[in-house]
């Protein structure tokens, strides 16, 4: 049984993308990692060059200017790569995605014990978003909780929208649980840093005439739903967590919250009185009653 890694990216030196740390995170566990570089504006390519490991195979891309609209261009460049995957499971890992060291076993046992069961088209993760810092995390109902990153391959998986899930041909894909968690660190920047991502995201999401390449006001915003991140980061990000050089903290302020912060407060307060998250989004869907289990 072969695992393959994938990843897409464009930029990382400039937007402060910890890619490098991603890429490693599951080194240990896959047998090949397929990384698409898309032509930029920095040294991202010699950067992932940098990783000295013979599972590693850069594809060269340019992203295609006249589609800069919905994160589309991210979707395509991942089907791209996808294709490019000879394993049986395909990992797929964003470019501010870690995964845990304690959890690479989990990962691997899962892939190797779900493996002839045609049933398991992917495997899901639980999230961890980090805002503002590497000491915070969001956790409204606006910040996913689940997300599918390794699908099986040759069963018509594709990435959808702007990468953030997948479908299997027509239809949501049929998963368990892997038992491993990811840990988004892409909001936890230097706001300089945060300033200039956000500036292409509008050009790539908004379909905007023109590609800014900094936000000088970004501020990090006070919202509801952030909490102390009492875990344990990965061994591979500790040394870029112990090098924060910017403070943030969060301040209980309803004043500065948005129409959306109140409807997550409603929406916290409706699944506290029922037991369920209404409108959560779910791309996948759980097989109940598989009996795997993560041990």
């Amino acid at each position: 049984m072969l695992i393959s890694g994938f990843t897409v990216i464009r930029n990382a030196v400039l937007m402060g993308y910890p890619v490098v740390e991603a890429i490693r995170s599951i080194l240990p566990i896959v047998d090949e990692y397929i990384v698409a570089v898309g032509a930029g504006d920095d040294a991202t390519r010699d950067l992932i060059a940098s990783i000295d490991s013979p599972k590693l195979r850069i594809v060269d891309t340019v992203w295609d200017r006249s589609r800069n609209t919905g994160g589309h261009m991210l979707a395509e460049k991942t089907n791209e790569a996808l294709a490019m995957c000879r394993g049986t499971w395909c990992f797929y890992l964003q470019a501010d995605e870690i995964v845990h060291e304690r959890d690479l076993s989990v990962i691997r046992t899962a892939c190797e014990q779900l493996r002839d069961d045609a049933r398991v088209e992917a495997l899901l993760f639980r999230y961890v978003h980090f805002y503002g810092s590497f000491a915070f995390i969001a956790t409204a109902h606006n910040w996913y909780r689940n997300e599918v990153r390794i699908v099986r391959n040759g069963i018509g998986a594709r990435s959808i929208g702007d990468a953030q899930s997948f479908m299997i041909a027509d239809h949501k894909p049929q998963v368990v649980r892997s038992g491993a968690t990811i840990l988004h660190y892409g909001w936890a920047k230097r706001p300089e840093r945060m300033g200039r991502k956000m500036a292409r995201f509008h050009y790539w999401y908004f379909g905007v005439q023109e590609e800014k390449t900094e936000d000088a006001d970004f501020t990090f915003r006070q919202m509801y739903g952030l909490r102390p991140f009492t875990g344990s980061h990965p061994a591979i990000m500790r040394e870029l967590v112990a090098a924060q050089d910017w403070e943030f903290a969060p301040q209980f302020k309803p004043g500065d919250w948005t129409p959306k912060d109140w409807t997550m407060v409603l929406s916290r307060g409706a699944e506290l009185l029922t037991g369920r998250r209404w409108g959560e989004r779910k791309k996948y869907r759980l097989i109940h009653g598989h009996p795997w289990r993560p041990s």
